[in-house]
């Protein structure tokens, strides 16, 4: 969570902007139900009158009201009318003034309503006994006192909202008797509260899609941010650490992780965020209503917690497992659709089928597992819903039947407590995404926390190779949690204008000595110098810039030819790439293509030919002209003819450079300035082609397996 968190603080201000947007969202979707609720209650139940306070009362309602106030309500009663003839017209007085009167004539108004409903007889005898003194000032006081009891007892045990709807309905009462249309102000009343809830609906509309369309923003950013990240810390990864994550499981997290990581980024800004504060302000709401239900609040949230939890604890594992499966299904697809040919070749075609099914069930089957998990969420999370709903009604129908409770309350109350459990609901969604994309963020952290092994100094400097010297001095390598050296004490100089060639059995060396002088690996013991300088001391830019690598496998890329043979030089004219091939024997197929070096390339160089990429991959080092050219047995997929011509054409045009080549074929290098047998890690000759025939037995062994003793020289020797 802390994770995906961090990578929004780049957003900060967008996410302060969505987070205020919030609080106006759940204003808006909390203020909904209470408009719902005063609709029910104030107009329709209460004829739409909002406060006890008559706008026009008749002179007899007027004193009839007076004789049961004391004397502070009499005075708060008296300054809020003004004398209209035969009538008492209500003051214009702000909200807070009527809200205060609500408050002080709520007990007069209430026994008003009874005292307006009881038998007329009863109320004939009793205001007779008040004028003609038959009833004493004290008897007078004491029912005056029984009855505010009574009502204040009332206001206890039902509630102030059910006994106010009494005392409204008193005011509704002397409106009418004064002659003014009630059923026109109730009209008016439910118009205007419909126009506001329609506005408050509306801004809430605009703010959801502002809302929306910010975290979505944020979302895409954090995606790109993390590709770019991700990728520039792999483009900086040594052999060590591509070999460590593999190339499958690092293609998984820059695609499948990092989609898992935006998708939710944009949940949590735009669910997460909101969920408390929806909760939070319906639970404050709930306690306003004053219903005394918040129990089944309590009850659905103890209950929904409960389903999360065990949910979570069933798919976390699967979740962690799900990424691992992704990788290797990756893995095996790119295994098949790479070796393609050879696996129809061999007829392997139903075996690999097999080999990627096996892959394919066991995410399947793990996919499945979860998606049935959230499958019964969700109507899991309806029932606990529903039922809610059911228990609060149930319970409302009670309250309601004792007059503790007004429809609208109960209405407000059931709107409130979905809201709250929404707001669960939509924590508990997201509790089933963020374990994934916590795995994805801590599988994307891993990468970009894990440094290379290989790196420039902190004291590195700018450093131009002037000669291109190369000399290993005694070098010693393991690959990482080897046992084993692979390379033991190497020791042996390249000079500028000569060909050093390497030569040896398979998997003696060969490839790891030259990919040690880029720096594609690092020297466990001694060191390699070019000009007399550590390479672990200049810059790897500048190192690998004067560095032509061709690697036993030509590796092209999608484009044109001219923007292969471009690519350790982007700045070549026409002339120097037209060279270069001309160098690497690539003319003859290039002519004959109709584009020329503007002809595609598909990805990976598919549409051309083993000999043809490989040509193209020399001339594309050739182009750069560097101090150093190095071979790695580049010259195994040409045929015999192309081979040589290449080789002079290239010593013919690369004379101040330092030429290092690996090779299987004496014939490739039989011209070599000096020659290199390596035999399991070591050098076991050194010397001409000539000289290692007389010295090296190993060198001999390998020359008459593949030419002729006369091919070699040998007739006087075996004579």
């Amino acid at each position: 969570m802390g994770k995906l968190f961090k990578n929004m603080v780049p957003y900060w201000k967008s996410v302060i902007v969505i987070f205020c947007l919030l609080i106006v969202q759940a204003y808006c979707d909390l203020s909904l139900p209470q408009y719902t609720s005063n609709i029910i209650d104030v107009g329709i139940i209460n004829g739409g009158q909002e406060h006890i306070l008559p706008t026009k009362v008749t002179e007899e309602s007027y004193e009839m009201i007076m004789m049961l106030m004391t004397e502070d309500e009499k005075a708060a009663w008296k300054d809020s009318f003004e004398k209209d003839g035969s009538f008492y017209v209500a003051k214009e007085l702000s909200e807070e003034e009527l809200e205060k009167l609500d408050q002080e004539l709520l007990v007069p108004a209430v026994l008003a309503f009874q005292m307006k409903n009881v038998n007329e007889t009863e109320l004939t005898q009793i205001m007779e006994q008040v004028e003609s003194g038959a009833a004493a000032p004290e008897q007078i006081n004491e029912m005056m006192k029984q009855a505010r009891s009574s009502v204040d007892n009332m206001i206890e045990t039902t509630g102030e909202s059910t006994v106010k709807a009494q005392a409204l309905k008193f005011t509704v009462t002397c409106n009418e008797e004064a002659g003014l249309d009630v059923d026109g102000m109730q009209i008016s009343y439910l118009i205007k509260s419909g126009l506001k809830m329609l506005l408050i609906a509306l801004l809430m509309g605009v703010v959801t899609v502002l809302n929306g369309l910010l975290a979505s923003r944020v979302g895409a950013g954090v995606g790109r941010d993390l590709r770019k990240k991700v990728f520039e810390k792999v483009t900086r990864f040594s052999n060590a650490e591509i070999d460590r994550f593999s190339t499958a499981s690092l293609i998984t997290r820059s695609t499948n992780d990092i989609q898992q990581v935006q998708m939710v980024s944009t949940l949590l800004l735009r669910m997460v965020l909101y969920a408390p504060i929806i909760g939070v302000g319906g639970i404050l709401k709930v306690i306003n209503t004053n219903a005394g239900m918040g129990w089944t609040i309590a009850l659905a949230v103890i209950v929904i917690i409960g389903f999360v939890m065990l949910l979570v604890s069933l798919t976390m594992p699967k979740f962690k497992i799900m990424q691992t499966l992704v990788d290797r299904v990756n893995l095996v697809s790119r295994e098949i659709l790479t070796g393609l040919s050879v696996i129809r070749a061999f007829g392997r075609e139903k075996k690999e089928e097999e080999r990627f099914d096996d892959a394919n069930r066991e995410l399947t089957k793990t996919q499945l597992f979860t998606n049935r998990m959230m499958s019964v969420m969700m109507p899991g999370m309806m029932i606990i819903m529903n039922g809610t709903a059911i228990l609060i009604t149930w319970v409302s129908a009670q309250k309601i039947d004792m007059g503790t409770l007004q429809v609208g309350s109960m209405t407000a109350f059931i709107t409130y407590s979905m809201q709250i459990v929404m707001s669960f609901l939509m924590l508990t969604m997201m509790s089933i995404m963020l374990p994934r994309a916590g795995v994805a963020a801590d599988r994307i952290d891993e990468v970009l926390k894990t440094e290379p092994t290989i790196k420039d100094k902190k004291d590195a400097a700018p450093y131009e190779i002037e000669t291109g010297v190369v000399k290993y001095d005694h070098v010693c390598f393991a690959y990482p949690n080897a046992n084993e050296d692979v390379l033991s004490d190497i020791d042996f100089e390249a000079r500028p204008g000569e060909v050093t060639a390497i030569i040896g059995s398979t998997g003696c060396g060969k490839s790891t000595l030259v990919n040690l002088l880029p720096r594609f690996y690092d020297v466990r013991e001694g060191a390699i110098t070019i000009d007399g300088k550590d390479i672990r001391d200049i810059t790897m830019k500048d190192l690998r810039e004067s560095i032509g690598f061709v690697p036993q496998k030509g590796v092209l890329f999608s484009g044109t030819i001219a923007s292969n043979l471009r690519f350790g030089k982007h700045d070549a004219t026409d002339e120097e790439i037209k060279e270069a091939a001309e160098i690497a024997q690539a003319m003859e197929f290039i002519e004959e293509k109709k584009d020329r070096f503007d002809s595609a390339i598909a990805q990976g160089g598919s549409n051309v030919s083993g000999g043809q990429k490989q040509r193209l991959a020399i001339a594309r080092a050739i182009v750069k002209r560097p101090k150093i050219l190095v071979f790695d047995d580049s010259f195994s997929a040409l045929d015999m003819k192309t081979d040589a011509v290449l080789r002079k054409a290239l010593m013919e045009k690369v004379k101040d450079s330092t030429v290092l080549i690996v090779a299987q074929r004496i014939s490739t290098i039989i011209h070599a300035d000096k020659i290199l047998v390596l035999d399991e890690g070591r050098i076991v000759g050194q010397g001409t082609h000539e000289e290692l025939l007389r010295t090296c037995e190993v060198y001999e062994q390998i020359a008459r397996s593949q030419l002729s003793a006369k091919e070699l020289g040998l007739e006087e020797k075996e004579a």
